[in-house]
Formats: structure tokens, C-alpha cells, sequence
């Protein structure tokens, strides 16, 4: 089980990129279609004042049942241990284990 204030920092993390989605994405177009260096410099500095947990690169995957960060599949969104034990007792449908 991860820790509870990393699980809390990662749903901070999700709500400041909703938060600051669109200006982003204004600031970052204005900057592509602009020429003038004094603009560029000033929506540079609008750009370093947004929070740098805002940005999508920062969000970590976690798995949903124990918060862990490492080796987590998208598809079921659970990591590895989880996945395991899951499919083991039969509660994924369509997985099996595979021998040859």
C-alpha cells in the first residue's frame, strides 16, 4: 500500500491539470504564432508562473486498489502483484494463465 500522502499529492497533481488546462494551451498557441521578442518573454513569464505540478508530464500512474506507482497496466489500471492475485481467483474475465 502506497503511502496516503502520496495518494493525495497524485489527486492534487490531477486536479491542478484541470485547473490550468486551457490556460495553458492559450499561453502555448500565443507563443507558437507570435514573432515579437518582448511578447514572447512576457507570455514566457505568464507560462513560469503556472504551477509546475499542473503540467500532464508530472501525473503519475497508480493503481487503482493500492496506490502503487510502479508496473501498473493501463488497461486494468492496477498493478502487477494486483493483477496477479486477481486473475488468479478468477475476478478479471478473459484472463488466463498461459502455459506451454
Amino acid at each position: 500500500m502506497a503511502k496516503q500522502s502520496m495518494i493525495q499529492k497524485e489527486l492534487k497533481r490531477e486536479k491542478l491539470i484541470k485547473k490550468y488546462e486551457k490556460k495553458r494551451k492559450l499561453i502555448k498557441e500565443i507563443l507558437r504564432n507570435t514573432n515579437d521578442f518582448n511578447e514572447i518573454m512576457l507570455f514566457q513569464q505568464k507560462l513560469q508562473k503556472i504551477p509546475l505540478n499542473s503540467m500532464k508530464c508530472r501525473k503519475r500512474n497508480r493503481c487503482w486498489m493500492t496506490g502503487r506507482s510502479r508496473g501498473v497496466y493501463r488497461d486494468f489500471g492496477l498493478s502487477r502483484h494486483v493483477f496477479r492475485e486477481m486473475s488468479h481467483s478468477c475476478l478479471l474475465p478473459g484472463i488466463k494463465k498461459s502455459s506451454w
